[in-house]
């Protein structure tokens, strides 16, 4: 899964997903979004921190997100779609997409994919412990 990433791959899935939430992914990813079914989300995510403890402080590009960008990367970051973070913060999806597409410019990331990792590398989400659900927020 690393290497299909670090490679430049827009998403992850199981081989046993439904026929059609393969087509609607394909729609996702050829729309130029990024995706990882959630169980591949938790378990790169347990991989992923357990491998790259931070260090030290949160870098300092974190301090050009907003406050509504941050808990939005926050929520990114536990797998939720643009609509469930919507309902989670009260917004609409398309407001959602903007914040996104907004923090994706201003840490210089591609893609969810790459937002994901850098809210865990960074420090500013962590694994949860087993048995939560909620993917670990600070």
């Amino acid at each position: 899964m690393y290497d299909a990433l670090k490679a430049g791959a827009s998403g992850f899935l199981l081989k046993d997903l439904p026929p059609e939430q393969l087509a609607a992914a394909v729609l996702t990813v050829s729309q130029g979004d990024a995706l990882l079914s959630p169980s591949v989300t938790r378990r790169l995510i347990e991989s992923f921190t357990a491998a790259n403890r931070p260090a030290g402080r949160p870098p300092a590009v974190l301090g050009q997100l907003t406050r509504r960008e941050t808990e939005v990367l926050e929520l990114l970051a536990t797998g939720l779609s643009n609509t469930e973070i919507g309902a989670k913060l009260f917004v609409a999806e398309t407001t959602v997409k903007t914040h996104v597409a907004r923090l994706l410019a201003k840490l210089g990331l591609r893609d969810r994919v790459q937002a994901v990792v850098f809210a865990y590398q960074s420090g500013l989400v962590r694994a949860a412990a087993q048995g939560q659900d909620e993917g670990g927020l600070r």
